[in-house]
C-alpha cells in the first residue's frame, strides 16, 4: 500500500527535470584511526552491510498508482527488496588525489539524477585522498529528507566515543527499536468510551482547523503589508534582478569553505547578533564584492531566502521521520551598503522582524506563507524558465546546526562535513553552512554554466571575515 507524500515534498518531484536535480548532498571526510587504512573501512562497511536492520527512510521508494488518484505515494521496500549494490558506489580519485580532484568528482555525481525506479539516495565511498584520509559523499533526495532531519541521521548514526567498534553502517538502524512501554509508563484509563473519545479528537481537530484557515486571513495581510514596507517576513516584494537569477544548466559545482567557529561566535557576541546574524553579513560582504566586480552590482539590497527548521529543537533521536518541515524568512542583505558594521545592522534588523512576525503565526500558518513566498519560484522551476517579473529573492542561504562535538565511526573521525544544496531556475547560486565540532563550513553549489569558477567567492568569504572583525575592532 502506498502512503500519501506531503504536498510540500511531493513538489521536489514535481519540479524535478535533468537540468533541475532535487537531491541535496554531504561530503564527509573521515582521518582513520592509527594503523587503519581505506581497505579497512571497505571491510567494516561489507561486514556492517551483511546484517542488521536498513533505516525506514532508505528504503522508501516514489511511486504512483491508481491508489493514491496518480499523485505521488511512498512505498516502503521490504530489507531483502533493496539493492544496495546500486545504491553504495565506490570511486578512486585520480593522481594527485587534493581537494581539486575532490571537488571536482563530487560535483559531477551532484550533477546526475537518481534512479526514481529505487529508493532516492546514494551513498559513494572515495578513495585516493593522498592525506591518508578517505570521503564519504551521500545524497539523498529533498522529497526524503530536509537538512535537518538529515542531520539527525547523521548524528544518530556516528558515536562521540572514538573506541567504539561494530557500529552499524551509515543506511542502517543505529540503536535497537525503542521497547514498548512499561506498565508503569502506560497512560492512565480514563471514563471516556473509545466512541467519545475519537468524537472528542474530531471535534478539536475540527476547531483546529477552523481556528487555522481563519487566521490565515489576517497572517497573510500582515504579511503582504511587511513586505510592501520592506521589513522582514516571509514574503519579499524587493529583490532586484541580478546575474544570478537566470535559467540554469543541469551541471554543477560544489566547494566549500572552512573557519573557525569561535572566530564566528567572538564576532556574534561582540556585536549582540546571532551566528546565523554574521553568516549572512559573511555573504553579504562576499556577493557585493563579487558582484561589484563583475559591474554587476545592482543599487537596491538583495534579498536572501534564509529556511527556518519548524522541527523540535532535540536533535538527539535516532528516529528522524524525514520529509520537509521548513518555513522561510526574507533577509535583506545590505549589499548596497559599502560599511560592513552597516551591514550587519541592517541583517540583524530584518531577521529580528522576521522572527518576530513569525512568532506570531502558528507553524501551519508559517508553511502557508511560506508557500506563498516560493511560489513564484515553483512556477518557474515548472516551466523551466525565468518569467519576466523580479525574483522572488535573490539567493537561498541556509544553516544547518551540525554536532557541537568530535564524532566517530568505527573510530574513523569526521573531521569536516560540506553541505551541497539544489540550484534552481532563476537561483543558480545556492550557500548552505554547518557546523562539525570547532568549525564552520559555508559551502557553495552553483549552476556551472553561470558560476563556473567559485573560487573568487570563497576568496571574498575570508576577506569578508577579515573586515567585518577590523570593523567591530576585533
Amino acid at each position: 500500500m502506498l502512503l500519501p507524500i506531503a504536498p510540500t515534498d511531493s513538489l521536489f518531484l514535481l519540479g524535478e527535470s535533468r537540468e533541475h536535480p532535487m537531491h541535496v548532498g554531504g561530503l564527509a571526510i573521515f582521518t582513520p584511526p592509527d594503523g587503519a587504512t581505506a581497505a579497512d573501512m571497505r571491510a567494516m562497511l561489507d561486514t556492517a552491510s551483511a546484517d542488521g536492520q536498513i533505516t525506514p527512510l532508505f528504503r522508501k521508494r516514489a511511486r504512483r498508482s491508481l491508489t493514491t488518484l496518480g499523485q505521488w505515494g511512498w512505498d516502503t521496500l521490504a530489507d531483502d527488496a533493496l539493492d544496495l549494490e546500486h545504491h553504495i558506489r565506490r570511486d578512486s580519485l585520480p593522481t594527485p588525489g587534493g581537494m581539486t580532484e575532490l571537488t571536482a568528482l563530487v560535483s559531477r555525481l551532484h550533477s546526475t539524477l537518481l534512479d526514481r525506479s529505487r529508493p532516492l539516495w546514494e551513498m559513494h565511498l572515495i578513495e585516493g585522498l593522498t592525506d591518508g584520509r578517505y570521503a564519504l559523499y551521500t545524497k539523498i533526495h529533498h522529497a526524503l529528507a530536509d537538512g535537518a532531519s538529515t542531520m539527525r541521521l547523521l548524528r544518530a548514526g556516528m558515536s562521540e566515543d572514538p573506541h567504539r567498534r561494530n557500529m552499524p553502517a551509515p543506511w542502517q538502524v543505529p540503536h535497537p527499536p525503542t521497547p514498548p512501554p512499561s506498565a508503569e509508563q502506560t497512560p492512565p484509563i480514563t471514563d471516556a468510551s473509545p466512541t467519545a473519545s475519537a468524537l472528542s479528537t474530531v471535534r478539536g481537530i475540527a476547531r483546529t482547523t477552523v481556528a487555522e484557515v481563519t487566521g490565515l486571513i489576517p497572517a497573510t495581510v500582515s504579511t503582504l503589508g511587511g513586505a510592501v514596507r520592506g521589513t522582514g517576513g516571509a514574503i519579499a516584494l524587493t529583490a532586484p534582478r541580478t546575474l544570478f537569477n537566470v535559467p540554469i544548466g543541469a551541471a554543477r559545482h560544489a566547494d566549500a569553505r572552512s573557519f573557525p567557529l569561535e572566530r564566528i561566535r567572538l564576532l556574534a557576541k561582540h556585536a549582540d547578533a546571532t551566528i546565523n546574524d554574521i553568516i549572512l553579513t559573511l555573504c553579504s560582504g562576499t556577493l557585493r564584492t563579487y558582484l561589484h566586480e563583475r559591474n554587476a552590482l545592482p543599487a537596491a539590497p538583495m534579498i536572501a531566502m534564509v529556511p527556518v527548521s519548524l522541527r523540535a529543537t532535540d536533535t538527539t533521536t535516532s528516529h528522524s521521520p524525514g520529509g520537509n518541515r521548513v518555513g522561510v524568512l526574507m533577509c535583506n542583505l545590505g549589499t548596497h551598503l559599502p560599511a560592513p558594521a552597516d551591514r550587519l545592522e541592517a541583517v540583524r534588523t530584518s531577521m529580528r522582524e522576521g522572527k518576530s512576525a513569525l512568532r506570531a503565526m502558528s507553524p501551519t500558518q508559517v508553511l502557508a506563507m511560506s508557500a506563498l513566498a516560493v511560489a513564484p519560484l515553483g512556477a518557474e522551476m515548472f516551466l523551466g524558465r525565468r518569467g519576466p517579473q523580479r525574483p522572488p529573492f535573490n539567493i537561498v542561504i541556509s544553516n544547518i546546526a551540525g554536532p557541537p562535538h568530535p564524532l566517530y565511526w568505527n573510530g574513523f573521525r569526521l573531521d569536516t562535513l560540506h553541505p551541497l544544496s539544489i540550484p534552481t531556475t532563476g537561483q543558480a547560486l545556492n550557500i548552505t553552512a554547518t557546523s562539525n565540532d570547532d568549525h564552520l563550513v559555508l559551502g557553495l553549489t552553483s549552476c556551472r554554466r553561470t558560476v563556473p569558477d567559485l573560487n573568487p567567492l570563497l576568496d571574498h568569504l575570508d576577506t569578508a571575515l577579515d573586515h567585518l572583525e577590523t570593523a567591530l575592532g576585533l
